[in-house]
């Protein structure tokens, strides 16, 4: 995730200015909760982007399945091609 969408998702900064405006009886209490819920609907919108997100748990789990798969057949194909003996074409 990248840095300014870190920023974007930290939270506790502005809950706590909430809490000391109320605590103040503060008149910009209003705006801060606003503030809150715009970040929120943002953190949602970077939610709804990451790559693979739609899919359901199984559909993820049956993915990383395959995909184990996959990567122990090429390492057991990188194996094999290493013990091949080297052909000298040069003569």
């Amino acid at each position: 995730m990248a840095k300014n969408a870190e920023s974007e998702l930290s939270f506790l900064p502005i809950i706590y200015e909430i809490i000391r405006s109320i605590e103040k009886d503060s008149h910009d209490v209003h705006q801060k909760i606003t503030d809150l819920k715009n970040r929120l609907q943002r953190g949602r919108e970077i939610v709804e982007k990451m790559p693979g997100i739609q899919h359901t748990k199984e559909d993820q789990m049956k993915r990383i399945d395959v995909l184990r798969k996959q990567l122990i057949t090429k390492c057991e194909l990188i194996k094999k091609y290493k013990n091949f003996p080297s052909f000298n074409l040069s003569r």
